[in-house]
């Protein structure tokens, strides 16, 4: 069986995965709120800031919330 190596000034072994913090989070849930909104307003009838957005929330906040912090992990 192999062991995972420890970290020399702590004595733990470190974490593996995808770890997320707090700014992840508030990315992840104003992604949320904006998609949301989106196709309320696309609902509604709005055709300027309905595809405004829905294109912040899919291409700029979701993807901003997997990747804020990333170098923290190496």
């Amino acid at each position: 069986m192999t062991q995972r190596r420890r970290d020399r000034k702590t004595g733990r072994t470190p974490a593996r995965g995808l770890q997320f913090g707090p700014a992840n989070y508030a990315a992840f849930a104003l992604g949320l709120a904006s998609i949301v909104l989106g196709y309320v307003l696309l609902d509604g009838g709005s055709v300027t800031a309905a595809p405004l957005l829905l294109m912040l929330g899919y291409a700029v906040l979701l993807p901003a919330g997997l990747i804020l912090g990333w170098r923290r992990l190496g």
